[in-house]
């Protein structure tokens, strides 16, 4: 048991350093050749934060283990939203972008219930993935359009603080490029094989489906990159960074690496219909409740962190209940399912509803504002015209005056010497 752990830790380690090292040289070689970083940033550091579930579905697919490849997408999104936010939102608050919440959060919620969909008749077939590939693509010219803007701000800003060549980076030498990227490539091949073969046996030797490991302990391995990304980010302050970096890797575990996997395999990824009856509601539960919880206030707060990671380890308990047959499993159902799970959503309803009567209410004053500004506006260039006509008409109603002064008064004053 012990040497199966040994390779299970080493896989994890040789995974996620070869998916850096792949990285490092990708987009290295690919700004000495000129691509730009915008694009650079949208596919090679994409990619880097999926490597390793990338690398370990494609393995659990080309070995027969569908259920290690599915139950690490599932479990890998779920362990995102739960466990990664929740620890992140527990060590420092984050916040949430509303960017996030009108664009990116929607998309998630979208993919995910397609995925659902998808897997409804038993299995994910070729053509099913290809779409999650092409739904990949529209997703990064999607990027690519909205970022274009910001990352021309971004140059302009360097330029006028002379900060450019402090910012830029450099590539590393060409040389060194080509044995990191197959260094990288190596390692992430063999830290998947490892990683899988060890998931299997340590499977076998529990007595537990290959689906709760690959839901539990694969899952949340290969989120290790997350999990630091996130840490980091609430240690540093960098607080909006965590819950994009979980909801971006979430959107790409879905299209691109369950799609590409998907391609690679040619045959249709079968799907266990206890993940239709439970894995995936609860999925989408979690992911649809991301919506109203973000909403509400921008940021995740510590109470909430500790529910994500509350919510978390009873699912985690759950398999392991249902896996090991423990008599515990059915009172701990109805806990659950009558008494915890309407609860959450209860809290939830109670602070989304004022939220959002409060965020609507300031919408309608803002456009109420808006419509009188408008409105006097309008109001004050239609007087103008009004106006210069009675101006003109005021000068010119006594002609003489100006060219014929008027007489004094007494006339006589000045031509009748009797006068004086």
């Amino acid at each position: 048991m012990l040497s199966i752990v040994f390779w299970f830790v080493l896989g994890l380690i040789a995974l996620i350093a070869g998916a850096e090292l792949f990285v490092r040289s990708a987009s290295s070689l690919a700004v000495r050749l000129g691509i730009s970083k915008l694009i650079v940033g949208l596919t090679v550091v994409a990619f880097g934060t999926s490597a390793p579930e990338l690398g370990v579905s494609i393995q659990a697919g080309s070995s027969g283990e569908a259920d290690i490849l599915l139950g690490n997408i599932v479990g890998s999104n779920l362990s995102n939203i739960l466990l990664i936010l929740g620890i992140g939102a527990v060590i420092l608050p984050l916040r949430v972008n509303t960017k996030l919440i009108r664009t990116d959060v929607p998309i998630m919620i979208g993919v995910t219930v397609l995925l659902f969909l998808f897997a409804l008749n038993g299995q994910i077939t070729v053509w099913e993935n290809a779409t999650l590939v092409l739904i990949f693509i529209g997703y990064l010219l999607f990027l690519y359009q909205e970022n274009k803007v910001a990352m021309r701000e971004i140059e302009e800003k360097k330029k006028e603080t002379g900060l450019e060549t402090l910012v830029e980076e450099i590539p590393l030498p060409m040389i060194a490029l080509v044995p990191m990227g197959i260094a990288g490539l190596t390692l992430l091949i063999l830290g998947s094989r490892w990683l899988v073969g060890s998931a299997v046996s340590i499977a076998e030797i529990l007595g537990i489906s290959e689906l709760v490991i690959g839901l539990t302990v694969v899952s949340i391995g290969t989120s290790l990159p997350e999990v630091v990304i996130v840490v980091v980010a609430a240690f540093k302050g960098e607080r909006d960074i965590a819950v994009g970096n979980v909801v971006g890797s979430n959107i790409l575990n879905i299209v691109l690496v369950l799609g590409t996997a998907g391609l690679v395999i040619p045959e249709p990824i079968p799907v266990q219909d206890v993940m239709l009856r439970f894995d995936f509601p609860v999925l989408i539960l979690a992911t649809i409740a991301c919506l109203p919880i973000f909403f509400t206030g921008n940021k995740i707060g510590r109470i909430k962190g500790g529910t994500f990671l509350f919510m978390y380890f009873a699912y985690v308990l759950y398999l392991f209940m249902d896996a090991t047959g423990s008599p515990l499993l059915e009172p701990f159902k109805r806990v659950m399912l009558f008494g915890v799970i309407p609860v959450a959503a209860l809290v939830i309803l109670i602070n989304f509803i004022p939220e959002y009567r409060r965020r609507r209410l300031f919408y309608l004053a803002a456009k109420h504002r808006k419509r009188r500004k408008a409105e006097k506006v309008r109001q004050k260039q239609e007087s103008r015209p009004n106006q210069e006509p009675k101006a003109d008409k005021k000068s010119s109603s006594n002609p003489e005056s100006s060219s014929n002064p008027e007489p004094s008064s007494n006339p006589e004053s000045s031509s009748n010497p009797e006068s004086k």
